[in-house]
């Protein structure tokens, strides 16, 4: 395909989202390239990112987004953003009344944003901040978004922020348009009180002002689009949200039918402050959001670290080269940040791009509009290897671990896979042998890295449907992206022959090679009935009572579990069949 733009838009709703959304949309910052001189990149940057103005007349590129979250959680961030401020009239009416003046301290900014507002201003930072050469001088006053983003881009300093990041905008390190950000005040963010917790506030909130605002940001990022082919919808799952993405996505499919709308459900390894009923309430959301947002949605994808969205998990995902605290979102929705990175690919390639509807059709087949996702983070290729020895280092195990909490099954039965390695950029994908050489391996033999890698595969699904994507450009991982990694890797992120020594303080890692895989098969089937089990075991009436307080009605709310039910047969096969059927016997 030709290097044509199809613009994507993105929604982000709920707080977890959003701190994927941040690392995720980190990420794509940290790939743009303002130096002329820079080989092209083989991703499009502005099938996510639009180009403005300021009123000083600097260009600016911002992602083409609606984030909204609840009352509370944007700390430091300012609603409509700082990017296009032309300056505010200070002047006021006059008032003769008394006067009663409350003052409330701002929040408190951590190093990596007190670092942003200095550069913002033009100022230089310190040059023992940075592990890197020094950053060149700049003049005060104004300074472009570019500038900005490309002094940055340089700047190695390991900020530490484990214990300073309290909302998602306290690690984003771009500037957003002033239509994106979205806040519903009808609930907190905080507290006890007036929280968002179950299917039915959400379901409920899509109306009046929270709708109108919606549809006015969604009418302006459409209409500036030229082709348009569609949406990606980051949502949580576990909490209320669940309820107005389902919303969402049902006014997306109703208002730009015939537009890609890849919904991707998220969960959080664990939730603050949590109870019992709590994690009665996070079962019931995931089972109604995962029903009704596939419905609507061209598929729908959960992403967790959780070993399960039921109340009993078995432990968070380990990955061999992660030092990460599932307990921490910002560790946790990196990593999802990082898989997705690469998930999202095939859409926003400049050549051989694949849009939307092309990947959701190839997944969505015969009705299972649910898929999973894998991903291995990073992946496992020594520095200065080749792809055939990575593989055959994985010896009879496929490098991934699941990333929608659903356990390959291990059978080699799958209805179709859409798999993607990124990252490669300097590393030999075939073995390139001496003419006469006898190969080690079979992948040794091959002569492209597209055939390695579907041979790799195949030798575990051998009669799946089977799409690839290589794309050699790495996901680069600048500040404030945590520092997470294993020391056996290498500043780009490949293995290393000799790691060092205990107590010495690695290289950081800059970039890191990523293999994902969104499958549909026969293990979404037993994932969508364990859901549909852990959701009718419940008698709702009397254990959670004022689950249903503001609907769904309770015959509405069976209904949505028999669909949940009827869902989970679609990825029944001959073989899965019979056997159940033996089972019941």
């Amino acid at each position: 395909m030709s290097n044509f733009r199809r613009e994507v838009i993105t929604l982000q709703l709920g707080h977890y989202s959003n701190f994927v959304g941040t690392h995720w949309w980190n990420l794509q910052d940290a790939s743009l390239s303002y130096d002329p001189e820079t080989p092209p990149s083989e991703i499009q940057s502005d099938v996510l990112f639009r180009e403005g103005q300021t009123p000083g007349g600097h260009v600016t590129h911002t992602p083409r987004l609606i984030a909204m979250d609840l009352k509370g959680s944007l700390r430091t961030l300012r609603q409509e953003g700082s990017l296009y401020d032309a300056g505010k009239d200070t002047s006021a009416t006059t008032w003769e009344g008394s006067l009663m003046m409350r003052k409330e301290s701002p929040a408190e900014k951590n190093s990596f944003l007190e670092d942003l507002d200095k550069l913002d201003k033009g100022e230089v930072l310190a040059e023992d901040h940075f592990y890197s050469s020094p950053l060149p001088q700049r003049s005060a006053g104004a300074v472009s978004v570019e500038t900005v983003n490309s002094q940055l881009a340089r700047v190695q300093k390991c900020y530490r922020l484990e214990g300073s990041v309290k909302v998602w905008s306290d690690f984003l390190r771009i500037h957003l348009h002033p239509r994106t950000v979205s806040v519903i005040h009808q609930y907190n963010h905080d507290g006890e009180a007036h929280r968002l917790e179950a299917f039915g506030q959400g379901d409920a909130l899509l109306q009046g002002s929270v709708l109108e605002q919606l549809e006015d940001k969604l009418h302006f990022f459409v209409e500036e689009c030229d082709y348009l082919q569609g949406f990606q919808v980051f949502c949580d799952l576990a909490d209320g949200f669940a309820g107005l993405g389902s919303k969402v996505t049902e006014m997306l499919q109703d208002s730009y039918g015939g537009r890609g709308i890849l919904t991707w459900g998220m969960a959080p390894v664990s939730h603050p402050d949590t109870t019992p009923m709590k994690e009665l309430y996070h079962v019931l959301n995931c089972a109604l959001g995962t029903v009704n947002m596939a419905a609507h949605s061209s598929f729908f994808c959960p992403l967790t670290l959780r070993g399960g969205l039921g109340r009993r998990p078995s432990a968070p995902v380990a990955f061999p080269h992660l030092n990460y605290d599932p307990s921490l979102w910002y560790h946790s929705s990196s990593v999802l940040a990082l898989a997705l990175d690469a998930l999202t690919l095939p859409y926003r390639l400049k050549n051989n791009s694949s849009p939307m509807w092309q990947l959701a059709d190839s997944l969505s087949v015969s009705g299972r509009k649910v898929v999973a996702a894998y991903g291995a983070v990073p992946f496992p290729m020594m520095h200065g290897g080749t792809l055939p020895d990575a593989l055959s280092a994985c010896a009879d195990k496929l490098p991934w671990k699941p990333l929608s909490a659903c356990t390959e099954l291990g059978d080699g039965r799958c209805f179709g896979q859409w798999a993607t390695l990124k990252g490669f950029e300097g590393q030999r994908l075939t073995s390139s042998l001496p003419a006469g050489t006898q190969p080690a391996t079979p992948l040794h033999g091959l002569h492209s890295g597209e055939d390695v890698l579907a041979s790799y595969i195949q030798s575990f699904y051998p009669t799946s449907p089977l799409a690839l994507q290589l794309v050699s450009t790495p996901s680069a991982l600048t500040p404030p992206f945590p520092q997470i990694f294993s020391q056996s890797l290498s500043a780009q992120g490949f293995l290393q022959s000799q790691t060092p020594p205990p107590g010495s303080r690695g290289p950081a890692v800059s970039s890191a090679p990523i293999m994902t895989s969104l499958q549909s098969g026969p293990a979404l089937g037993s994932w969508l009935s364990e859901l549909h089990r852990g959701a009718v075991a419940l008698d709702i009436r009397r254990v959670a009572p004022s689950f249903l307080s503001q609907g769904p009605e309770m015959g509405d709310y069976k209904e949505a579990l028999e669909e949940l039910r009827l869902l989970g047969l679609c990825y029944r096969d001959e073989m899965t069949h019979s056997s159940s059927e033996e089972d019941d016997d």
